[in-house]
């Protein structure tokens, strides 16, 4: 199935292309400039699991998964300003500040989290069994979440921290996001809320994985960093250094943060037999995890 296509045609959908609202431009022109769109792939990806072929309920989950993408390039928007991360290039295409100026990324990254909040709240309004798959996403965007892990980030630069610090910082920062990725569309079919979400086997594992996935992309991007180059990945290479900062590389050195690249790889695979015992479609999972590995080579 080619998710890529139709999620890049949902997302053209999202902001009018006939405004002269420099806002609304900003914001368009950060959320189709491309990228891997690996959080609303997964979304489909967990709904293939399940095995669901209910239209209704997969034009939910494509709804959820162009939300998700929203908050996920909000995000991106705002790393990459000079009060962050200061960064030039972003999915291989100048970054939104460089091209609209500051005060107007910072808007167009408003914009797209505030759409995405409505959009939660539209569909809660229309259907209230959703209502805990929604509060789950805006909670994991939060201080409990990539906003929790972005803040402890912020405030690491120039330190050397724990590794255990590092683990808490990444698992906010890039495995929040996944884990709405993954266990949302769950709680679309299944109906879960938050009295039997602590209840259900699936969520947990589905929890799980979506932790080390989380946890293998960021090694990954750790090792990429230092090995890679702008015109491979479509972003500047070389920041962690520039900036200081922590990283599995810089506190395990690169043989064993590839050692911990492949573990977190086989804690997936270990996950997805336990899944696939069940009867579940995990095919696309693991292809998944196997890119995660070779990412960038």
């Amino acid at each position: 199935m080619d998710y890529q296509a139709m999620i890049d045609n949902d997302l053209k959908e999202i902001l009018s292309d006939k405004t002269d609202d420099i806002t609304v431009q900003a914001a368009r022109y950060s959320l189709l400039a491309g990228g891997k769109r690996l959080r609303p792939k997964m979304m489909y990806m967990t709904s293939r699991m399940f095995g669901t072929d209910d239209e209704l309920l997969i034009k939910d989950v494509r709804y959820y998964a162009v939300t998700l993408e929203m908050i996920h390039t909000y995000s991106l928007i705002h790393d990459d300003l000079p009060g962050m991360d200061n960064d030039d290039l972003r999915r291989g295409k100048p970054t939104c500040h460089k091209v609209y100026g500051e005060g107007t990324a910072t808007l167009a990254g408003d914009l797209l989290l505030n759409s995405a909040m409505e959009r939660l709240m539209k569909i809660t309004l229309d259907k209230p069994q959703y209502s805990y798959a929604s509060y789950k996403i805006a909670e994991l965007a939060g201080i409990c979440g990539m906003i929790g892990g972005q803040s402890i980030d912020i405030n690491s630069e120039g330190k050397e921290i724990s590794l255990d610090r590092l683990y808490e910082l990444q698992e906010k920062k890039t495995g929040a996001l996944f884990e709405s990725a993954v266990v949302t569309p769950y709680y679309l079919i299944r109906g879960i809320d938050q009295n039997s979400a602590g209840e259900d086997r699936y969520v947990d594992l589905l929890r799980k994985l979506a932790k080390h996935i989380g946890l293998a992309f960021q090694i990954r991007d750790d090792i990429l960093d230092v090995t890679s180059d702008a015109a491979t990945l479509g972003k500047s290479c070389g920041k962690d250094e520039r900036d200081n900062k922590s990283t599995f590389v810089t506190l395990l050195g690169y043989d064993e943060a590839c050692s911990k690249l492949d573990e977190e790889i086989d804690r997936c695979h270990k996950i997805l037999d336990e899944m696939a015992v069940d009867g579940l479609f995990v095919d696309e999972y693991r292809g998944l995890t196997d890119y995660l590995r070779n990412r960038g080579n």
